[in-house]
């Protein structure tokens, strides 16, 4: 879904700013990072914000937001776990400022959740829509880099992933995919845009088990899937250090996708892009190459 991963950037500080420009927000995160990197190489000027990234931006510091909006036209926007209700506040004062377009990260199935999670993609999905602004929301399956840049990576390096799923398939999303859809949702003319819901996803479904298969495939190591009940998992994430608000979380993420909201792959990537989504099993190829599974010793 929507966790993010810090990756310095280069610095542009200096870079003129212009009546046109895309505010991305989380622009150190797993997606935000990548869109910065596609509008950049498309010639785009792009205003990276973040707590530590080149423009500042701090959901619970109202008085970052001004700055950061200044000269923008769009924003890419990905709400915080926590502290949800300023978004809707954010999203006026973006308006006000000359705001005239927002593409907002959602998940696949947030219409389904409990208020244990996901509640900031939904505020922020209703925040744009009654915003007066052009908006387009992008619900998202499972990132596949959550194997390989959070959540899932030490477990997989560690040989061992236990998770409360089942057999119910996931078709995993490419994170370089959501930022190609929403560079061009961004980008897009007047004309050509419509107010509208895309769920991206891959283009076929796997068990997480069928995944981590995949993954040992690439990698040439023994890695095991465990099932687990989510009261074992729970305990797991307690005794990895978690809290006891981010376990439950989780626990109500497995929720979602064991009722099989999740389990069919959607057609956003190729309604946007005009071609299919990346396989998963390109990506385990991609990353394994690198070394980033490697065991832990």
């Amino acid at each position: 879904m929507t966790n993010t991963a810090s990756e310095n950037t280069t610095s542009h500080h200096d870079s003129p700013r212009s009546d046109h420009d895309i505010l991305v927000l989380g622009a150190t995160g797993k997606t935000g990072r990548r869109v910065v990197r596609v509008l950049r190489a498309a010639g785009v000027p792009v205003r990276a914000a973040s707590r530590s990234g080149e423009v500042r931006f701090d959901w619970t510091e109202p008085g970052t937001w001004a700055a950061a909006l200044e000269g923008a036209s769009a924003v890419y926007l990905i709400a915080p776990d926590e502290g949800y209700d300023a978004v809707p506040v954010f999203v006026r004062q973006a308006v006000g400022a000359g705001v005239r377009r927002f593409v907002v990260l959602s998940g696949r199935g947030i219409e389904h959740v409990g208020p244990d999670f996901g509640q900031g993609m939904a505020v922020a999905e209703e925040a744009v829509r009654g915003s007066g602004a052009e908006w387009a929301i992008v619900r998202a399956s499972n990132f596949s880099q959550n194997f390989s840049e959070d959540l899932w990576w030490q477990p997989v390096r560690e040989g061992r992933l236990g998770l409360p799923i089942g057999d119910v398939p996931e078709p995993f999303v490419d994170a370089d995919d959501i930022a190609e859809v929403a560079a061009a949702l961004l980008t897009r003319s007047a004309a050509e845009h419509a107010d509208e819901v895309y769920e991206v996803s891959g283009p076929r479904g796997l068990t997480f088990g069928e995944a981590v298969a995949v993954i040992a495939r690439a990698t040439g190591r023994a890695i095991a899937y465990e099932e687990l009940t989510p009261e074992q998992y729970r305990a797991e994430l307690i005794a990895a250090g978690l809290p006891e608000a981010a376990a439950t979380a989780f626990n109500a993420l497995f929720a979602l996708h064991r009722a099989g909201h999740t389990a069919v792959p959607a057609d956003g990537v190729r309604r946007v892009l005009g071609r299919e989504a990346a396989d998963f099993g390109a990506y385990a190829t991609k990353i394994a190459a690198t070394g980033a599974w490697a065991r832990v010793e």
